[in-house]
């Protein structure tokens, strides 16, 4: 798109004073899952910008003030939903690694000429995986998105990029500035936030710290505590209690 954008219907950004740079702080009476398939934007909340990318969305929930800034170049697309018919299980501004299963499901609601409904089924679909999980913008280029997948199947691989590098005939020269340029994130900070990303599962599911931390890649158990720490504010075993205290019912 290019100039003034104009959009349709409310699947799209849907202020009316929404311009080609963004749109001032403002607030809405709905949840918003704000998606951009193609482009990037920056949404700011809460003293935080977060930066969305065809492969990281935001719910921002009813109520929470936010601004946004984006180029007229960028495609928004816009799912709101009623706070007194779903409930969002976070107050503030919350980053979603986009899987394969909701870009599909946003792209076809984004192709249909119909009228959207407010979909219990579609806000489930878009409020399911674990609400803690770091941002992780998938690469896009040949070779470090085959690096990407292949680390989402295997985040253990202890392979350097030096060796991902061989493996796909480019140097890890290439490969490092690929990771920075399609993702802002190196490739050593990419793949930490992937293996704790992955730890998430693995803790909810009962597994002791230092099985998790060799699961998913770290060589030692200290050292996946203090990165685990440098992220979440806590300690794996202060977070399992945690999580475990909030999903404990009332006595």
């Amino acid at each position: 798109m290019g100039g003034e954008p104009s959009p349709p219907d409310d699947r799209f950004a849907d202020d009316d004073f929404t311009a080609a740079a963004g749109h001032p702080t403002h607030a809405h009476d709905y949840h918003q899952f704000l998606y951009v398939p193609v482009g990037r934007i920056v949404i700011s909340a809460e003293g935080r910008d977060h930066e969305l990318s065809p492969s990281v969305a935001l719910w921002v929930p009813a109520g929470l003030p936010h601004s946004a800034r984006f180029d007229s170049e960028s495609l928004i697309v816009s799912e709101t939903f009623d706070p007194d018919q779903h409930h969002l299980p976070y107050t503030d501004a919350v980053p979603v690694n986009v899987t394969d299963e909701q870009r599909r499901l946003l792209l076809g609601r984004m192709r249909s000429s119909e009228a959207q409904e407010d979909d219990p089924v579609v806000f489930a679909a878009l409020s399911s995986g674990h609400e803690d999980c770091l941002p992780l913008p998938q690469p896009t280029g040949h070779a470090a998105r085959s690096v990407a997948v292949a680390l989402g199947r295997d985040p253990g691989d202890p392979r350097t990029a030096t060796e991902w590098a061989d493996e796909f005939y480019t140097s890890s020269t290439s490969l490092r500035r690929a990771f920075r340029a399609e993702t802002g994130l190196a490739f050593s900070e990419w793949r930490t936030r992937l293996r704790l990303n992955h730890s998430l599962d693995l803790l909810a599911q009962g597994h002791l710290v230092s099985a998790v931390a060799a699961r998913v890649g770290f060589v030692s158990t200290n050292g996946y505590i203090l990165a685990f720490r440098r992220y979440f504010g806590q300690t794996p075993g202060a977070y399992v209690k945690k999580a475990a205290a909030h999903q404990a019912p009332a006595a």
